[in-house]
């Protein structure tokens, strides 16, 4: 465990000496944030109370959707561009051999990148839409540490996904196609847009069943207080269970390519 650390303190490392795309991307994220926050205002001016919150609970949704949006990397940018240039080139062949875990590396990878995007473009965002707009802060400590373990989940079910997305690379060769399908579902499914509770009979089911809900809504919810008690196993678990079992499949689909590997490499 403890190699898996240093990886993850190199990941945290590596994203952080690119200052100039951090303040690049603090800058995006905050001028979407306004203009969202705006658009939001009209909206619940309009329909009071709209997807079970009320005005205050609605923008500081919009502020963590900034907030997490690089974190659990919605819009991709973290190893898996990485990993299939290495699968294309055919480098992936050596990493296979290492006397390591694969798939733990790049998780221990992005978990860095992950801590140290939350911490550079998740607070800032967030300090600045809690000064120009009346945003619901939870006053419980409890509260904050749930929603750092929501993070938390949602940042691995966010890696398993985009894992999987790179492995496709074994048979595409280029998982450009993939990664933008996974990037749109992403964005649509996460929540991004618009509170998942929003959407109406059973696109709003089958949105809140889907994995990507574990990336924005479900944290947002849990910050928000809705998420309680039991509630809050349930959100625990519905992250854990996705994120297990997109983890599995990656082992899954891993063996199968290293199988691959080691027929045409014999």
């Amino acid at each position: 465990m403890r190699l898996y650390a240093v990886v993850a303190a190199g990941g945290f490392r590596r994203y952080a000496t690119y200052r100039i795309a951090t303040a690049a991307g603090l800058f995006t994220n905050t001028v979407f944030g306004f203009i969202l926050a705006y658009t939001y205002m009209a909206l619940w001016d309009e329909r009071p109370q709209l997807g079970g919150y009320d005005m205050s609970q609605a923008l500081t949704y919009v502020w963590l959707g900034q907030a997490l949006l690089a974190t659990c990397a919605m819009m991709g940018g973290g190893f898996e561009d990485e990993l299939m240039e290495r699968i294309r080139t055919g480098d992936v062949a050596i990493d296979l051999y290492r006397p390591i875990d694969l798939q733990m590396w790049w998780l221990a990878g992005d978990l860095g990148r992950a801590a140290y995007q939350l911490m550079a473009r998740g607070i800032a965002p967030m300090v600045l839409g809690a000064l120009a707009f009346p945003l619901a802060l939870p006053t419980s400590p409890g509260i904050w540490l749930a929603y750092l373990v929501s993070v938390t989940l949602g940042v691995v079910v966010s890696f398993a996904v985009r894992y999987l997305v790179a492995l496709s690379a074994f048979w595409l060769m280029d998982g450009a196609g993939a990664s933008q399908i996974a990037f749109l579902a992403g964005l649509f499914f996460s929540g991004m847009l618009l509170p998942l509770t929003l959407f109406p009979g059973l696109l709003g089911e089958v949105a809140r069943a889907l994995p990507w809900s574990a990336l924005l809504q479900v944290p947002a919810d849990v910050f928000l207080g809705k998420r309680t008690g039991w509630g809050l196993v349930q959100a625990f678990a519905f992250q854990g269970g996705w994120a297990l079992a997109l983890l599995l499949a990656g082992r899954l689909v891993q063996s199968v390519a290293t199988r691959r590997v080691v027929v045409q490499g014999g």
